[in-house]
């Protein structure tokens, strides 16, 4: 069975124009430049043939790749989520590790940029912030390290 594909409204946004691109504009794209490459001749040594077969089964798997996630989505409710008590997919949440003040948006994994803030709700900082509220500590049990953070706010 497959997982659910949690995104925020945008995220979902952000899929459909992806999967658009690659229907109407990358994949017509790869077969011109696929027969562009038969016409040359001899394939078996036509680099430009195998790079666009190459190509077209890279877009051909990402197009799959989001037709399922497509099917699986929920949408994050990020309304309800900034009125919570307790951190929940959706809440921005501000935390203090060690003096150092820290805010991330908990997403799902599809949206999950940590260099924009944007933190997967099965990473371990979102797993040890989620269900939790202002004021309370959290341990976050990382790869390399075991970092204890305070909630400062949700929002």
């Amino acid at each position: 069975m497959y997982e659910r594909t949690l995104v925020t409204s945008d995220g979902l946004a952000q899929l459909k124009a992806e999967y658009q691109e690659l229907i109407t504009v990358k994949r017509p794209e790869v077969i011109r430049a696929i027969a562009a490459a038969r016409e040359e001749g001899d394939l078996r040594e036509n680099g430009g043939y195998h790079a666009a077969r190459h190509d077209q089964t890279l877009i051909e798997g990402r197009i799959k790749q989001l037709e399922q996630m497509l099917k699986r989505v929920e949408i994050i409710d990020e309304e309800a989520a900034s009125t919570a008590s307790t951190v929940r997919l959706g809440s921005t949440v501000t935390i203090d590790i060690d003096g150092d003040e820290e805010t991330y948006t908990i997403v799902g994994a599809v949206e999950a940029n940590p260099t924009e803030g944007r933190i997967s709700n099965e990473s371990p900082v979102g797993k040890a912030l989620i269900g939790h509220g202002v004021g309370q500590a959290v341990v976050i049990h990382t790869p390399h390290a075991i970092l204890k953070a305070r909630i400062l706010a949700i929002g």
